[in-house]
């Protein structure tokens, strides 16, 4: 299985230029059965990310482009009278699939982001009484515009707490940008990806991952519930976070553990994905960042 992973990298390398740490933190969340959360400026590589991940794993792809009239409707599907049958045919919308590019989230009204809370977690939707299951692997990639951008909704704490993961493609270097342009002239295409591994093979690595395959110390547990409980009673955080954090930092070093080749998660495995695991859980007060009170938790808080 580690050849997969291997592979998949490579694959999602060869459309995506010089972003190894995102393609990275894009398979933990992946492995770890959650969802990424991608905060970021327009036009450096998210979509492109997006769909080169469904194309590798030779999943359905679909994308929705938020706006401030997006419906809920729209984005699970509705019923739809048919006066030939007399009946109401149900319209699947595009939960409806492997990954599902939900692009600048936040330019979505909050009833419209409410759709997506119940899929998320669930991997079902509900419409008039009928609850219906998404397809397996089931992940969500969602952008989000700065805050400070015009016509945006900030996330609630729910929807932020749906997401494994929240990381920044940030600008490429020089040298990467000038390969990326070099790449549009005659480089490969999303379109020209092969599959390099199964939808069946996808889910066979989350097992892995996620159940006792990849080992998790007491004593790794115990820092962990360190790390969290420190962000519940820390001055500079009005919020901390939930229970449900703890247990996807879990997953998400054991994802990580996979994705290295071993079957044990490491200290420096928490360290690593603390930041992006943590940071959007939390809410700093008097406009502090959170990820510099995540840095320096990591600093205060001692490996037991």
């Amino acid at each position: 299985m580690r050849e997969r992973i291997q592979q998949l990298a490579e694959n999602l390398n060869r459309t995506i230029v010089g972003k190894n740490d995102a393609i990275r933190l894009v398979l933990v969340s992946l492995l770890a059965g959650g969802h990424a959360l991608l905060e970021d400026v327009p036009g450096v590589g998210k979509t492109l990310l997006a769909k080169s991940l469904a194309r590798s794993i030779d999943g359905k792809f679909q994308r929705i482009q938020c706006t401030p009239d997006l419906l809920p409707s729209d984005i699970t599907g509705t019923n739809i009278w048919n006066p030939s049958t007399g009946e109401f045919t149900f319209m699947p919308g595009p939960v409806f699939t492997n990954v599902l590019l939900t692009d600048e989230i936040n330019r979505a009204t909050p009833r419209t982001q409410s759709a997506l809370l119940e899929v998320m977690e669930e991997r079902q939707v509900t419409v008039d009484g009928v609850s219906r299951s998404v397809e397996s692997p089931f992940f969500v990639i969602a952008t989000q515009n700065p805050i400070e951008y015009q016509g945006t909704f900030p996330l609630p704490e729910a929807q932020m707490d749906r997401f494994a993961l929240s990381f920044s493609l940030g600008y490429p270097t020089a040298a990467e940008e000038l390969q990326m342009l070099q790449q549009v002239q005659g480089g490969i295409k999303v379109a020209d990806l092969q599959p390099c591994i199964s939808l069946k093979e996808v889910q066979e690595l989350q097992q892995l991952a996620t159940q006792v395959q990849v080992k998790v110390d007491k004593s790794l547990q115990q820092y962990i519930v360190n790390l969290v409980r420190a962000t519940r009673s820390d001055e500079e955080i009005t919020l901390g976070v939930s229970p449900r954090g703890a247990v996807i930092l879990q997953r998400a070093t054991q994802a990580l553990a996979l994705i290295d080749d071993r079957d044990y998660a490491t200290p420096d495995d928490v360290k690593f994905l603390a930041p992006y695991v943590l940071s959007h859980r939390t809410t700093p007060a008097g406009g502090r960042r959170a990820g510099a009170i995540v840095d320096r938790l990591l600093w205060e808080v001692s490996i037991p």
